[in-house]
C-alpha cells in the first residue's frame, strides 16, 4: 500500500523542486565564496547555513507526504490563527531587519512569521471556499475573503515589509479562477495605469485625457440614449478624477521614502545609478558580464568583489548570469516556468474544491516571487525585496515554500479519494 500511495506522488514537481534547491545552494555558495572560507561545511557561512536549512526542509517535506491530507484542510483555521498570533508578537518583540521589523530571535535562532503567513492563507481561503454553496460573487463572500487576505497583508504591512505584503495580491488569481467577475480584474487595472500615470502626467492633463475618453465613450459607442449609462460614465468620471488627486497623498504618506526614489528610479524620473539604484545597475552588469555561457563556476568577478549587496538572498539571480551566462539564466527561467505550468496542471485535475483552489494559490504566489524577483533583478519592476522561492539563502522562506508546495504535492497523490 505504501508503494502504491508513493507512485501517487508527483516526481516531476519533486524532480524540479530538488532541482531549483540544489542549483540555489550552488549559487549561494558562489556569492559568498571566500578562499579562506572554501569548506562546504563551513557552518559560519551563508552556504553553511544554507545546508542546514536544507536538511530541515527535506525533513518538512518527507513528514508533510506521511500526513494525511484531510489533516491540513482540518487544522487550516488552527494554522492561520497561529500564524497571526505571530504576526502580532512580532510587531511587539521582533528585532529590526533592513528597515523592517518581521523578525522573531530565539537566542541563535530567527524566523520570520511573514514567511509562513503566505501558506497559512493559502489554506484558510482553500477551506472556506470548499463550503458548500459558495458564491465568490456574492458580496458576503468578498468581505470575508478580503477580510482573510488582508488581515494578514496588513500585520506584515505594519512591520513595515512592503514587499511580503504586496505578495497577498496574488490570491486574486486564485479568485478569478473561481468565477470572480472580470470587472474587479479591470478597476485593478485601470487603479495601477491611472497611478502611474498620476506620476508620470500632470494632474489636469490627465483628468482632460479622462474626460475626452469619457466624451468618447458617450457620444460614439453609445448609439442609443440611456440614462443609465450617462450617469454610470458621470461618476466613473468624478471617480477616476478623485483617485488622480489622492495618489500625491498616497505616494507620500504611506510609501516610505526609498521605496518612492525606487519607483522614481524605475520610471525614469530620477537618475541614481550609485544611490537607490545602485543595486539594480550593479546586477544588471553582473548578468551583462555573463554572455553567453557565463564565467565559470566562482570566476564571477562582480559577483566574489561583492558588488551586489544581498547577493546571495534578493539578487541572487545576478550571480546566475554573471556565472552561468544566458543559457543558465534560461535553463533556471525554464524550470520556474516548467514547474508552475505543471502546478496548474496539476490544479485542474484535482476533484475537491480545497485541492484546487490551495494548488492554484500555491502556483499564484512562486510566481509573484518569480516575476517580482526576476524582474526587479532586470529593472523590470520595483525592488521591493522578496526571495526567489526555494533558491535565495534563508531557511524561513525555504522552510515556507517548502511547506507550501508539498502540502499541494500531498493533497494530489490522494486527488481521487478527496471528493
Amino acid at each position: 500500500m505504501i508503494q502504491n500511495e508513493q507512485k501517487r506522488f508527483d516526481w516531476l514537481a519533486i524532480g524540479l523542486y530538488l532541482g531549483i534547491v540544489l542549483f540555489g545552494w550552488l549559487n549561494i555558495y558562489a556569492a559568498c565564496y571566500d578562499e579562506m572560507h572554501a569548506a562546504v561545511f563551513d557552518f559560519s557561512r551563508q552556504h553553511g547555513k544554507q545546508l542546514i536549512w536544507m536538511g530541515v526542509a527535506f525533513l518538512v517535506a518527507v513528514c508533510v507526504l506521511l500526513i494525511q491530507p484531510r489533516v491540513f484542510s482540518n487544522a487550516s483555521y488552527i494554522i492561520y490563527g497561529v500564524v497571526l498570533v505571530l504576526l502580532v508578537a512580532t510587531l511587539f518583540i521582533g528585532t529590526v531587519t533592513n528597515g523592517g521589523q518581521s523578525w522573531i530571535d530565539f537566542g541563535a535562532f530567527k524566523f520570520q512569521p511573514s514567511e509562513f503567513a503566505k501558506f497559512a492563507t493559502a489554506l484558510i481561503v482553500a477551506k472556506y471556499m470548499s463550503a458548500i454553496d459558495i458564491d465568490i460573487n456574492r458580496t458576503n463572500t468578498k468581505l470575508v475573503l478580503s477580510a482573510l487576505v488582508l488581515i494578514p497583508a496588513g500585520l506584515i504591512f505594519l512591520q513595515h515589509d512592503t514587499g511580503s505584503a504586496l505578495v497577498f495580491a496574488s490570491f486574486l488569481l486564485p479568485f478569478f479562477r473561481e468565477g470572480l467577475s472580470k470587472y474587479i480584474l479591470i478597476v485593478g487595472v485601470l487603479a495601477v495605469a491611472l497611478f502611474v500615470s498620476a506620476l508620470l502626467i500632470n494632474k489636469y492633463i490627465l483628468i482632460g485625457i479622462i474626460l475626452v475618453g469619457c466624451l468618447f465613450y458617450l457620444f460614439v459607442w453609445l448609439s442609443k440614449r440611456n440614462s443609465k449609462s450617462y450617469w454610470h460614465t458621470v461618476i466613473f468620471f468624478i471617480v477616476c478624477s478623485l483617485f488622480v488627486f489622492s495618489v500625491d497623498f498616497t505616494f507620500e504618506n504611506i510609501l516610505e521614502t526609498h521605496q518612492r526614489n525606487r519607483i522614481y528610479v524605475l520610471l525614469g524620473k530620477v537618475e541614481d545609478p550609485t544611490g537607490v539604484g545602485y543595486n539594480v545597475n550593479q546586477a544588471k552588469i553582473a548578468i551583462g558580464s555573463g554572455g553567453l555561457v557565463g564565467k565559470g563556476f566562482l570566476n564571477g568577478t562582480i559577483t566574489k568583489a561583492d558588488f551586489v549587496p544581498e547577493q546571495e538572498t534578493d539578487f541572487i539571480f545576478c550571480t546566475v548570469g554573471e556565472e552561468w551566462g544566458f543559457i543558465g539564466s534560461l535553463l533556471l527561467i525554464a524550470a520556474y516556468v516548467l514547474l508552475l505550468v505543471h502546478l496548474i496542471t496539476m490544479a485542474e485535475r484535482q476533484r475537491s474544491t480545497f485541492s484546487r483552489f490551495y494548488g492554484y494559490c500555491v502556483a499564484s504566489i512562486l510566481f509573484f516571487h518569480f516575476f517580482v524577483n526576476v524582474g526587479m533583478v532586470l529593472g523590470l519592476v520595483p525592488v521591493i525585496g522578496i526571495p526567489l522561492p526555494f533558491f535565495s539563502y534563508g531557511g524561513s522562506s525555504l522552510i515556507a515554500f517548502t511547506l507550501l508546495l508539498f502540502i499541494f504535492i500531498r493533497q494530489d497523490a490522494d486527488r481521487n479519494a478527496l471528493i
